[in-house]
């Protein structure tokens, strides 16, 4: 019997890549000092040779760490700022302190974030949604540093995820659409590809009606303006070049601004349209109609991923990939429609 292969080291991979050992390490830490041609280069060699980290070595700066760096698409609106207040009141709670970056939906600015926060060696690393770019799934996969991604959900996580179906919370509008009997669907949103998971819901909602009625999901996309605008400008284009019987909002606050925008035009909700919103935020508790909405765990979401990716820190394994439930919360601004 053949002795085992012994495992790849830093100086294997530094003597592929004709650099030297300090060079990998930094390619793989995300440190600055090396060009991205050779980050890349040194990264696809270290996949290619099975080199891992040496995380006996790296878990002593780990551990001396009670740093966790989140980051964040945005801190307008109460989506993650719930997920966010979840995930800290189990940190602190813990010992541990955060340090928080927004992204504003830009994955470069995201890789710019990750590189500079594994220079300081942080316990955790929690990063929004799943969209990132190639090198920063690359990097985090080459560090022994915990990752958690939360808000999305898929089975093949970076690490682990605690988040939700967006194409399934859009299946789960659209059935109510249908079960309602409408047949003129539109949905208002942000720009295409400023938010993959709005993407997520479109696609969903179109499956429903596809497959369900085969009839088409018309869109409005505004560039600009806060949520609130967006809705009413949304809803504005809508109305000027079709004719909906009920439109679907990316949030609560999108469905707000498109209330306003039908009462301006003498519309009434829901006797002459439906209008459904998403995240069940407080200003759906303190509107004259109860709305249809969907109703996500956001705090729930923010305490589970902080819980597991403590686990995850201290040793402890934990489910690599926990979806959280939804539910359609029916309102007063959708109603059965007659023939």
């Amino acid at each position: 019997m053949g002795r085992a292969r012994s495992p790849t080291k830093i100086e294997d991979v530094a003597a592929r890549a004709g650099v030297s050992i300090m060079s990998v390490s930094r390619a793989i830490r995300g440190v600055e000092g090396v060009s991205e041609k050779t980050r890349a280069e040194i990264l696809k060699i270290a996949r290619d040779m099975k080199y891992v980290p040496n995380s006996n070595a790296r878990s002593l700066a780990v551990a001396n760490s009670n740093l966790i760096g989140i980051s964040l698409p945005t801190f307008a609106g109460e989506v993650f700022a719930d997920i966010l207040n979840g995930m800290r009141r189990t940190l602190d709670s813990a010992g541990y302190s955060s340090v928080i970056d927004t992204t504003e939906y830009n994955p470069d600015a995201e890789l710019n974030w990750v590189r500079r926060l594994l220079s300081w060696q942080p316990a955790g690393i929690i990063l929004t949604g799943l969209d990132h770019k190639p090198e920063t799934v690359e990097l985090l996969r080459a560090s022994p540093i915990p990752v958690l991604e939360i808000w999305d959900h898929t089975d093949h996580p970076i690490d682990i995820c605690v988040g939700i179906d967006h194409f399934k919370a859009g299946q789960m509008i659209g059935a109510h659409a249908v079960a309602m009997g409408y047949t003129r669907p539109a949905f208002v949103s942000a720009p295409r590809g400023h938010d993959t998971r709005a993407d997520a819901r479109l696609a969903g909602l179109r499956t429903v009606f596809s497959q369900d009625m085969s009839v088409p999901v018309l869109s409005a996309r505004p560039d600009a303006g806060n949520s609130f605008a967006t809705g009413f400008d949304g809803t504005a284009q809508l109305l000027d070049t079709a004719a909906p019987d009920i439109i679907c909002y990316l949030n609560d606050h999108m469905a707000f601004g498109g209330l306003m925008c039908c009462q301006k035009r003498g519309l009434s909700v829901p006797e002459d349209i439906g209008i459904a919103g998403f995240n069940q935020l407080d200003l759906a508790s303190v509107l004259p109609k109860k709305l249809t909405t969907v109703r996500t765990l956001r705090r729930l979401m923010g305490i589970t991923g902080a819980t597991n990716l403590l686990a995850r820190i201290n040793g402890v394994a934990v489910e690599k990939s926990k979806p959280l439930p939804l539910e359609l919360i029916p309102g007063e601004t959708t109603r059965p429609q007659t023939s």
